[in-house]
Protein backbone atom coordinates (compact mmCIF):
# COMPACT_ATOMS: atom_id res chain seq x y z
CA UNK A 1 0.00 0.00 0.00
CA UNK A 2 2.92 2.56 1.04
CA UNK A 3 4.39 1.87 -2.58
CA UNK A 4 1.06 2.49 -4.53
CA UNK A 5 0.75 5.61 -2.37
CA UNK A 6 4.34 6.76 -3.46
CA UNK A 7 3.65 5.92 -7.18
CA UNK A 8 0.57 8.28 -7.07
CA UNK A 9 1.69 11.21 -5.51
CA UNK A 10 4.90 10.97 -8.05
CA UNK A 11 1.67 10.44 -10.83
CA UNK A 12 -0.13 13.29 -8.67
CA UNK A 13 2.99 16.14 -9.04
CA UNK A 14 3.82 15.03 -12.95
CA UNK A 15 -0.26 15.89 -13.74
CA UNK A 16 0.15 19.20 -11.90
CA UNK A 17 3.19 20.05 -14.30
CA UNK A 18 0.85 19.36 -17.39
CA UNK A 19 -0.63 22.36 -16.53
CA UNK A 20 2.05 24.40 -16.69
CA UNK A 21 3.08 22.53 -19.80
CA UNK A 22 -0.56 23.50 -21.52
CA UNK A 23 0.11 27.58 -19.95
CA UNK A 24 3.61 27.23 -22.53
CA UNK A 25 2.28 25.62 -25.15
CA UNK A 26 0.80 27.90 -28.02
CA UNK A 27 -2.20 26.01 -29.08
CA UNK A 28 -5.73 25.71 -28.87
CA UNK A 29 -6.97 22.93 -26.44
CA UNK A 30 -8.39 20.35 -29.21
CA UNK A 31 -4.86 20.77 -30.76
CA UNK A 32 -2.42 20.19 -28.11
CA UNK A 33 -4.59 17.46 -27.05
CA UNK A 34 -4.02 15.89 -30.09
CA UNK A 35 -1.03 16.32 -30.66
CA UNK A 36 -0.02 15.25 -27.18
CA UNK A 37 -2.06 12.17 -27.46
CA UNK A 38 -0.24 10.75 -31.19
CA UNK A 39 3.31 11.43 -29.62
CA UNK A 40 2.14 9.61 -26.63
CA UNK A 41 1.09 6.84 -28.55
CA UNK A 42 4.37 6.96 -30.50
CA UNK A 43 6.43 6.90 -27.40
CA UNK A 44 4.40 4.22 -25.42
CA UNK A 45 4.46 2.37 -28.93
CA UNK A 46 7.89 2.27 -29.00
CA UNK A 47 8.71 1.18 -25.58
CA UNK A 48 6.34 -1.83 -25.88
CA UNK A 49 7.79 -3.06 -29.01
CA UNK A 50 11.11 -2.92 -27.89
CA UNK A 51 10.18 -4.93 -24.61
CA UNK A 52 7.58 -7.31 -26.57
CA UNK A 53 4.52 -6.30 -24.51
CA UNK A 54 2.86 -4.94 -27.26
CA UNK A 55 -0.42 -7.77 -27.91
CA UNK A 56 -3.32 -7.41 -29.89
CA UNK A 57 -7.20 -7.73 -28.05
CA UNK A 58 -10.02 -8.54 -28.94
CA UNK A 59 -12.66 -6.39 -30.64
CA UNK A 60 -14.94 -6.13 -27.67
CA UNK A 61 -12.66 -4.83 -25.27
CA UNK A 62 -11.18 -2.55 -27.73
CA UNK A 63 -14.40 -0.99 -28.04
CA UNK A 64 -14.65 -0.85 -24.10
CA UNK A 65 -10.69 0.30 -23.90
CA UNK A 66 -11.52 3.18 -26.72
CA UNK A 67 -14.45 4.94 -24.89
CA UNK A 68 -12.53 5.23 -21.66
CA UNK A 69 -9.96 6.36 -24.14
CA UNK A 70 -12.24 9.24 -25.74
CA UNK A 71 -13.30 9.94 -21.85
CA UNK A 72 -9.64 11.25 -21.32
CA UNK A 73 -9.50 13.21 -24.78
CA UNK A 74 -12.75 14.61 -23.00
CA UNK A 75 -11.40 15.71 -20.02
CA UNK A 76 -7.63 16.66 -21.44
CA UNK A 77 -9.20 19.48 -24.01
CA UNK A 78 -11.69 20.52 -21.43
CA UNK A 79 -9.07 20.63 -18.77
CA UNK A 80 -6.84 22.80 -20.90
CA UNK A 81 -9.55 24.90 -22.14
CA UNK A 82 -9.96 25.93 -18.86
CA UNK A 83 -6.49 27.15 -18.82
CA UNK A 84 -6.80 28.77 -22.02
CA UNK A 85 -9.98 30.54 -21.15
CA UNK A 86 -8.86 31.42 -17.30
CA UNK A 87 -5.74 30.69 -15.66
CA UNK A 88 -3.71 27.82 -14.71
CA UNK A 89 -4.50 28.14 -11.10
CA UNK A 90 -8.52 28.56 -11.40
CA UNK A 91 -8.38 25.85 -13.76
CA UNK A 92 -6.31 23.52 -11.25
CA UNK A 93 -8.80 24.69 -8.60
CA UNK A 94 -12.04 23.31 -10.51
CA UNK A 95 -10.15 20.22 -11.19
CA UNK A 96 -10.70 19.24 -7.62
CA UNK A 97 -14.20 19.02 -8.14
CA UNK A 98 -13.14 15.54 -9.23
CA UNK A 99 -13.61 13.85 -5.93
CA UNK A 100 -17.48 15.36 -5.46
CA UNK A 101 -18.18 13.94 -8.75
CA UNK A 102 -16.70 10.29 -8.14
CA UNK A 103 -18.65 10.15 -4.87
CA UNK A 104 -21.85 10.72 -7.05
CA UNK A 105 -20.59 8.31 -9.92
CA UNK A 106 -18.76 5.59 -8.52
CA UNK A 107 -21.28 3.80 -6.59
CA UNK A 108 -24.27 4.70 -9.02
CA UNK A 109 -21.36 2.54 -11.61
CA UNK A 110 -20.13 0.11 -9.69
CA UNK A 111 -23.53 -0.71 -7.90
CA UNK A 112 -21.94 0.47 -4.39
CA UNK A 113 -23.10 2.38 -1.48
CA UNK A 114 -23.08 5.77 -1.30
CA UNK A 115 -20.48 6.83 1.29
CA UNK A 116 -21.52 9.76 3.32
CA UNK A 117 -17.99 10.50 4.34
CA UNK A 118 -16.95 10.94 0.88
CA UNK A 119 -19.96 12.85 -0.28
CA UNK A 120 -19.10 15.07 2.60
CA UNK A 121 -15.85 15.80 1.51
CA UNK A 122 -16.28 15.58 -2.19
CA UNK A 123 -19.06 18.31 -0.78
CA UNK A 124 -16.67 20.59 0.74
CA UNK A 125 -14.14 20.63 -2.53
CA UNK A 126 -16.75 21.62 -4.50
CA UNK A 127 -17.86 24.62 -2.01
CA UNK A 128 -14.37 25.49 -2.44
CA UNK A 129 -14.89 26.18 -6.23
CA UNK A 130 -18.11 27.80 -5.31
CA UNK A 131 -15.84 30.14 -3.29
CA UNK A 132 -13.82 31.43 -5.91
CA UNK A 133 -16.43 31.55 -8.82
CA UNK A 134 -18.16 33.98 -7.01
CA UNK A 135 -14.91 36.26 -6.66
CA UNK A 136 -14.01 35.53 -10.25
CA UNK A 137 -16.87 35.80 -12.01
CA UNK A 138 -14.75 36.79 -15.21
CA UNK A 139 -13.50 33.54 -15.31
CA UNK A 140 -16.70 31.82 -16.13
CA UNK A 141 -16.19 30.21 -19.08
CA UNK A 142 -12.47 28.70 -17.68
CA UNK A 143 -14.76 27.43 -14.76
CA UNK A 144 -16.89 25.59 -17.00
CA UNK A 145 -14.61 24.15 -18.92
CA UNK A 146 -12.86 23.51 -15.27
CA UNK A 147 -16.23 21.57 -14.13
CA UNK A 148 -16.71 19.47 -17.12
CA UNK A 149 -13.02 18.42 -17.47
CA UNK A 150 -13.33 17.07 -13.33
CA UNK A 151 -16.34 14.88 -14.62
CA UNK A 152 -14.29 13.29 -17.26
CA UNK A 153 -11.52 13.02 -14.36
CA UNK A 154 -14.53 11.19 -11.99
CA UNK A 155 -14.98 8.78 -15.05
CA UNK A 156 -12.07 7.88 -16.12
CA UNK A 157 -10.62 5.68 -13.25
CA UNK A 158 -14.16 4.44 -12.18
CA UNK A 159 -13.58 2.15 -15.70
CA UNK A 160 -10.10 1.95 -15.38
CA UNK A 161 -10.51 0.01 -12.04
CA UNK A 162 -12.77 -3.02 -14.11
CA UNK A 163 -10.24 -3.05 -16.85
CA UNK A 164 -7.17 -3.41 -14.83
CA UNK A 165 -8.21 -6.86 -13.77
CA UNK A 166 -7.57 -7.99 -17.16
CA UNK A 167 -4.86 -5.66 -18.66
CA UNK A 168 -1.20 -4.78 -18.13
CA UNK A 169 -1.54 -1.21 -16.88
CA UNK A 170 0.90 0.26 -20.02
CA UNK A 171 -1.38 -1.73 -22.49
CA UNK A 172 -4.64 -0.48 -21.18
CA UNK A 173 -2.74 2.81 -21.41
CA UNK A 174 -1.42 2.48 -25.23
CA UNK A 175 -4.84 1.13 -26.27
CA UNK A 176 -6.78 3.87 -24.30
CA UNK A 177 -4.35 6.55 -25.85
CA UNK A 178 -4.50 5.27 -29.20
CA UNK A 179 -8.68 5.39 -28.83
CA UNK A 180 -8.82 8.52 -27.87
CA UNK A 181 -6.60 9.84 -30.59
CA UNK A 182 -8.88 8.48 -33.25
CA UNK A 183 -12.16 9.33 -31.99
CA UNK A 184 -10.96 13.13 -31.17
CA UNK A 185 -9.05 12.95 -34.88
CA UNK A 186 -12.86 12.19 -36.22
CA UNK A 187 -14.15 15.43 -33.86
CA UNK A 188 -11.56 17.66 -34.40
CA UNK A 189 -12.60 19.66 -37.37
CA UNK A 190 -16.31 20.05 -35.44
CA UNK A 191 -14.33 21.38 -32.35
CA UNK A 192 -12.86 23.71 -34.07
CA UNK A 193 -15.53 25.39 -35.92
CA UNK A 194 -16.79 26.25 -32.30
CA UNK A 195 -13.58 27.06 -30.74
CA UNK A 196 -11.64 28.59 -33.76
CA UNK A 197 -7.43 27.80 -33.58
CA UNK A 198 -4.50 30.36 -34.94
CA UNK A 199 -2.21 28.20 -35.37
CA UNK A 200 -2.58 24.59 -36.12
CA UNK A 201 1.24 23.49 -36.41
CA UNK A 202 3.29 23.51 -33.38
CA UNK A 203 6.82 26.24 -32.95
CA UNK A 204 10.03 25.11 -32.15
CA UNK A 205 9.39 25.51 -28.68
CA UNK A 206 6.12 24.23 -28.09
CA UNK A 207 7.62 20.65 -29.83
CA UNK A 208 10.07 20.51 -26.77
CA UNK A 209 7.15 21.17 -24.63
CA UNK A 210 5.22 18.27 -26.17
CA UNK A 211 7.13 15.82 -25.71
CA UNK A 212 7.92 16.73 -22.34
CA UNK A 213 4.16 16.38 -22.03
CA UNK A 214 3.68 13.30 -23.72
CA UNK A 215 6.53 11.44 -22.49
CA UNK A 216 6.92 12.41 -18.71
CA UNK A 217 3.90 13.68 -17.87
CA UNK A 218 1.68 11.34 -19.94
CA UNK A 219 3.53 7.76 -20.61
CA UNK A 220 5.06 7.53 -17.20
CA UNK A 221 2.44 9.63 -15.02
CA UNK A 222 -0.19 6.95 -16.67
CA UNK A 223 1.76 4.38 -15.65
CA UNK A 224 2.40 5.04 -12.38
CA UNK A 225 -1.32 6.14 -11.80
CA UNK A 226 -2.60 2.58 -13.16
CA UNK A 227 -0.33 0.78 -10.77
CA UNK A 228 -1.36 2.53 -7.91
CA UNK A 229 -5.12 2.15 -8.55
CA UNK A 230 -4.57 -1.46 -8.74
CA UNK A 231 -4.22 -1.03 -4.81
CA UNK A 232 -5.98 1.88 -3.69
CA UNK A 233 -9.95 2.89 -4.63
CA UNK A 234 -10.68 5.56 -7.44
CA UNK A 235 -12.10 7.58 -5.01
CA UNK A 236 -8.74 7.83 -3.23
CA UNK A 237 -7.25 8.41 -6.63
CA UNK A 238 -9.17 11.31 -7.45
CA UNK A 239 -9.15 13.01 -3.86
CA UNK A 240 -5.18 12.65 -3.56
CA UNK A 241 -5.52 14.02 -7.31
CA UNK A 242 -6.88 17.49 -5.87
CA UNK A 243 -3.02 17.56 -4.75
CA UNK A 244 -2.60 18.19 -8.19
CA UNK A 245 -3.70 22.15 -7.48
CA UNK A 246 -1.54 22.27 -5.08
CA UNK A 247 1.70 21.68 -7.02
CA UNK A 248 0.19 23.53 -10.11
CA UNK A 249 -0.56 26.80 -8.53
CA UNK A 250 3.15 26.76 -6.75
CA UNK A 251 4.66 26.29 -10.06
CA UNK A 252 2.14 28.96 -11.49
CA UNK A 253 2.62 31.62 -8.93
CA UNK A 254 6.36 31.44 -9.17
CA UNK A 255 6.54 30.33 -13.07
CA UNK A 256 3.78 33.45 -14.41
CA UNK A 257 2.98 35.63 -11.06
CA UNK A 258 -0.89 34.64 -11.09
CA UNK A 259 -1.09 35.65 -7.39
CA UNK A 260 -1.19 38.99 -8.54
CA UNK A 261 -4.55 38.38 -10.13
CA UNK A 262 -6.29 36.29 -7.28
CA UNK A 263 -8.52 37.68 -4.77
CA UNK A 264 -8.07 36.47 -0.79
CA UNK A 265 -11.70 34.29 -1.57
CA UNK A 266 -9.19 31.76 -3.68
CA UNK A 267 -7.31 31.09 -1.20
CA UNK A 268 -10.24 30.95 1.28
CA UNK A 269 -11.82 28.03 -1.45
CA UNK A 270 -8.36 26.70 -2.05
CA UNK A 271 -8.08 26.24 1.97
CA UNK A 272 -11.58 24.27 2.09
CA UNK A 273 -10.16 21.99 -0.65
CA UNK A 274 -6.66 21.32 0.36
CA UNK A 275 -8.85 19.97 4.44
CA UNK A 276 -11.33 17.63 2.50
CA UNK A 277 -7.79 15.72 1.09
CA UNK A 278 -5.80 15.59 4.57
CA UNK A 279 -9.55 14.44 6.15
CA UNK A 280 -9.63 12.13 3.62
CA UNK A 281 -6.20 10.63 3.96
CA UNK A 282 -6.47 10.14 7.48
CA UNK A 283 -10.01 8.72 6.82
CA UNK A 284 -8.29 5.97 4.15
CA UNK A 285 -5.28 5.48 6.66
CA UNK A 286 -7.86 4.35 9.70
CA UNK A 287 -9.68 1.83 7.49
CA UNK A 288 -6.41 0.46 6.35
CA UNK A 289 -5.40 -0.04 10.02
CA UNK A 290 -8.68 -1.11 11.16
CA UNK A 291 -8.47 -3.91 8.42
CA UNK A 292 -5.39 -5.26 9.12
CA UNK A 293 -6.76 -6.12 12.38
Amino acid sequence: MRKAFIQLHIAVFLAGFTAILGKLIQLNEGLLVWYRLILSVIILGIIMVDKKQLKFIAFPDLLKITGVGFIIAFHWVAFYGSIKYANVSVALVCFSATGFFTALFEPFLLKKKIKLAELLLGIMAITGIYIIFDFHPQYKTGIIFGIIAAIGSALFPIFNKQLLNRFTPRMLTFYELGGGFIILSLMLPLYLKGFPAENFFPSFSDWIWLIILAGLCTVISFDLQLRALQKISAFTINLSYNLEPVYGILLAFLLFHENKNLHPGFYFGLALIILSIFLQMIRVRKEVKNNAK
